[in-house]
């Protein structure tokens, strides 16, 4: 039977693969069972975060002494850039490590990368279609059969650059943007309506619904665009009855940007904390929190304006990754949090999912 390990490591720069160098030394990570690698990276989150590739690049380097080419080419790496505010930059691997003890309903983790995505078929529905096809493959892999055990699915997307429209063009063919930085909402969004689509939260949607229907969402969907690739890369957590080991998830959605008591309510019902704020025995147990962020379209929050959406210098995204981060932190009592910006059909609007992963006591 698999058992999950998730290994939080503190990073210096976006290259900075000494702390995995280092658990590997020490046992503490085998680079044969890993599965994923999630990061916080220092850059501006947009379309010209080369602090994302530069993490990828480095970090197959690194794995490059361990494993084999093909083998690091099956490891998911989603690099979420930007850490506004106080947001710290780090590392999340996640392994799968064989285990002969019994199955106990925990932590498991399934990885499917899609095929790669004409720049046309970005935001639309053939990237919902095929994203949803991407979480059911994953979810096999992992051995989830329902829905309802799936609490988070990552998601790292393809986005389109002027050069990715030329191509579409001279084929005859259009995208659903012109705008770069837009196009990243499109293809956020079009990807999480791919897993509201598989995990049974919508019906198939238009195409001009994506980024336009904002009672279409799911509440467990997380995507990140990026320039580093061309497909999907999806990772689901969830239970699995085949799965075994200490590490369980739990999720909630924000209702809105400010909503701390859905992160509490997580911590009540895993017995966490019974008040809100971690204890540091319970932080100790807490191995991530993974959020989404998003300015909600109004421009208000419970009742009041906001300028997320107002500022020419800094986009709305990193405005709210800052402010999320925040509250979350307060509550945790760190900022080590992968709190990603643009949540597009990812919770309702100006709110999004958030979810823990945690040992039990």
């Amino acid at each position: 039977m698999p058992r999950a390990r998730v290994t939080r490591l503190s990073m210096a720069a976006p290259d900075d693969t000494a702390p995995i160098r280092a658990a590997i030394a020490g046992g503490e990570i085998d680079p044969g069972a890993i599965r994923a690698i999630f990061a916080k990276t220092e850059g501006n989150g947009c379309v010209n975060d080369f602090t994302r590739a530069f993490a990828v690049q480095s970090l197959r380097l690194m794995l490059g002494a361990h494993l084999p080419a093909d083998a690091v080419a099956e490891i998911a790496m989603v690099m979420s850039g930007g850490t506004e505010g106080a947001l710290a930059p780090h590392w999340l691997v996640f392994e799968a490590l064989p285990d002969d003890g019994p199955g106990e309903n925990a932590l498991a983790v399934g990885v499917h990368t899609t095929r790669d995505l004409a720049p046309e078929e970005i935001g639309r529905n053939a990237q919902v279609a095929l994203v949803a096809s991407g979480v059911r493959a994953a979810m096999a892999t992992a051995g989830i059969e329902n829905a309802e055990d799936v609490h988070f699915v990552q998601v790292k997307c393809p986005l389109i650059t002027a050069e990715r429209t030329a191509a579409a063009v001279a084929r005859g063919a259009t995208v659903a943007t012109g705008d770069t930085l837009k196009s990243m909402g499109f293809s956020r969004g079009a990807a999480s309506l791919g897993v509201a689509l598989a995990l049974g939260e919508i019906d198939t949607p238009s195409d001009d619904a994506i980024t336009t229907d904002r009672t279409l969402f799911s509440g467990r969907a997380s995507a990140s665009a990026g320039i580093e690739l061309m497909a999907n890369e999806i990772v689901v957590l969830g239970h699995a009855p085949s799965w075994r080991g200490p590490c369980r998830i739990d999720h909630a959605v924000m209702a809105d940007a400010a909503d701390g008591r859905a992160l509490a309510g997580i911590f009540a019902r895993t017995g966490l904390s019974d008040d809100a704020f971690l204890s540091s025995a319970a932080r100790e147990r807490v191995i991530c929190v993974l959020a989404k962020a998003e300015p909600s379209s109004t421009g208000r929050l419970r009742g009041h304006r906001h300028t997320m959406l107002d500022d020419s210098d800094i986009s709305p995204t990193r405005h709210a990754r800052g402010f999320v981060a925040g509250v979350l932190a307060g509550l945790v009592g760190h900022a080590e949090l992968f709190v990603s910006g643009g949540a597009e059909h990812q919770g309702p609007d100006g709110g999004g999912p958030v979810a823990v992963i945690y040992r039990t006591a």
